[in-house]
């Protein structure tokens, strides 16, 4: 009962104690909700301004994001598979034949039976052997067997001195050309000993004038090592001539837009240079090439013959590695044609004579289409020997 009286008694002066301090917390509350007295202060220098409450910044509603309508683009080509056994066009040369055979890839890239293969070599040509050996380069491929057609295109870098049986000879001098134009010769041999075509692109024009008339040289005897060695030769030079007949960088491309077709150095093709050149290049290939193989096993209509033995020279504009298609009837000039000795209405022909003797086509018998008749031909009766 002590403990109770005690604890009651504790809790009375706890409230007792606390009863003030509720009262001045209520007086301050209602001080605040009542209205302030004005006074002289106020009139003078105006109300003070009661302190604004920081407005409670609102989670911001972020609006749903419309969708910004996409174009319709077509959906991209399916890649062609390459057939097993595709031809294989390999591209041999400088740095212009690594932009043409990017070229002709984009061409023939729905072709699943033409494979384009890059063996462009940067800074190489056919004077610097101790740099690439083209020669060397080409029979090493041959013998690997490692393509079925073969585009040339090189010689920019060729205006150089040239070493050759120890000698340093000069640019575009009599001496150089030959040894060049037999380097040409030589690597042309080898393609076609291995029965491997060949076409062989001349050089466009340059922007530098003295740059652009050694090219047209080296060019030139790109020309001529392209007859004797039997490749196709494909003339580009005035396709890439401006109107005025000089260089230019724009022109016309395959649609016919006027584009930038060179590049800023004035030597190498720009893309739509190059696909350009490529449309070109595709021309000569439709020669071997007929969408399913490579085709240059023609039928030689003069095989077994005494002229089919006979070299002879190549067709300009196919290549001395496609043979004749169409020939007539050949006779070689060493061999006299057998005399007629009966009527072209004969039943039986009798077997042509062993030898020719001119006095029996004097004598031509009676009917025969070179006996013309009494006093005008002497020709003789068959039925007379002895003539009239």
């Amino acid at each position: 009962m002590l403990r109770l009286f005690v604890l009651l008694l504790a809790l009375c002066i706890t409230a007792v104690d606390a009863a003030p301090a509720f009262a001045q917390a209520e007086t301050l509350l209602l001080a605040q909700q009542e209205p302030r007295r004005r006074t002289l202060f106020d009139l003078l220098f105006g109300d003070p301004q009661p302190p604004q409450r920081q407005p409670v910044e609102q989670p911001r509603q972020t609006a749903p994001r419309q969708r910004t309508p996409t174009a319709n683009l077509p959906p991209p080509k399916p890649t062609v598979e390459k057939a097993e056994g595709a031809t294989r066009l390999a591209v041999f040369g400088d740095s212009l034949a690594v932009d043409l055979a990017k070229a002709l890839e984009r061409l023939y890239v729905d072709d699943p039976n033409l494979i384009v293969l890059d063996q462009g070599v940067g800074s190489s040509g056919f004077v610097r052997e101790d740099y690439f050996n083209w020669n060397a380069a080409i029979n090493d491929e041959i013998a690997k067997d490692s393509f079925d057609l073969a585009v040339i295109i090189v010689g920019i870098n060729d205006r150089q001195e040239m070493r050759a049986n120890g000698q340093v000879l000069q640019p575009l001098s009599d001496t150089w050309t030959a040894a060049y134009q037999a380097r040409i010769t030589t690597f042309l041999n080898q393609l076609r000993a291995a029965g491997k075509p060949a076409i062989w692109i001349g050089l466009p024009p340059m922007s530098g004038s003295s740059y652009s008339t050694a090219i047209s040289q080296i060019s030139a005897i790109h020309r001529l090592a392209s007859l004797s060695g039997g490749a196709e030769f494909v003339d580009v030079y005035e396709r890439f001539l401006g109107e005025d007949g000089k260089y230019s960088a724009y022109g016309p491309d395959l649609n016919g837009q006027n584009v930038r077709i060179r590049k800023d150095d004035g030597i190498h093709f720009s893309s739509a240079g190059a696909d350009k050149l490529a449309f070109f290049v595709s021309q000569s290939v439709r020669r071997f090439y007929r969408e399913g193989g490579i085709s240059i096993e023609v039928a030689d209509p003069l095989a077994g013959t005494d002229a089919g033995a006979m070299l002879r020279p190549p067709l300009q504009g196919l290549g001395q590695i496609r043979l004749l298609e169409v020939a007539g009837a050949v006779t070689p000039l060493t061999r006299s044609p057998p005399p007629a000795v009966d009527l072209i209405s004969a039943v039986s022909i009798p077997e042509p004579a062993a030898s020719f003797d001119l006095e029996q086509m004097v004598k031509a018998p009676v009917g025969r289409v070179d006996a013309f008749g009494v006093g005008i031909s002497p020709g003789r009766d068959v039925e007379n020997p002895a003539g009239r």
